[in-house]
């Protein structure tokens, strides 16, 4: 029976073979895909360029119709590699306000929630 997925897989250039391997990976590498840059003051301190995103962590929006606003990460769903950030809302039809996800890509981490001492070495 063949494996829904594969660790022997390296790198393929077709975007078919890439978006099935990001679909059906397990969860502890899905994690691994929720990384997002750190801002350039944080680069010096720690001396890494990015990091998975944490629930605590204030970030950045770089892209998208919430460009350069700021807030908390308030949730961090693995299963569908989706971050929802404090203040960021949308209006529903029936008046109500909803999360909106964002893909980790597009954030930049501006603060770091460091309660846990092994996050960065």
């Amino acid at each position: 029976m063949k494996k829904k997925f594969s660790d022997k897989w390296k790198a393929s250039k077709l975007p078919r073979k890439q978006r099935k391997y990001l679909a059906n990976a397990p969860l502890h590498i899905k994690r691994k895909f929720l990384s997002a840059n750190l801002s350039k003051e944080l680069r010096k301190k720690h001396g890494k360029r990015s990091v998975p995103i944490r629930k605590g962590d204030t970030v950045r929006i770089m892209r998208g119709k919430y460009k350069k606003k700021e807030g908390k990460v308030i949730e961090v769903n693995t299963k569908m590699q989706k971050i929802f950030v404090q203040g960021i809302q949308i209006k529903k039809q029936d008046g109500s306000k909803v999360n909106v996800p964002l893909k980790a890509s597009n954030l930049q981490i501006i603060d770091l929630n460091l309660e846990d001492k092994k996050r960065i070495k």
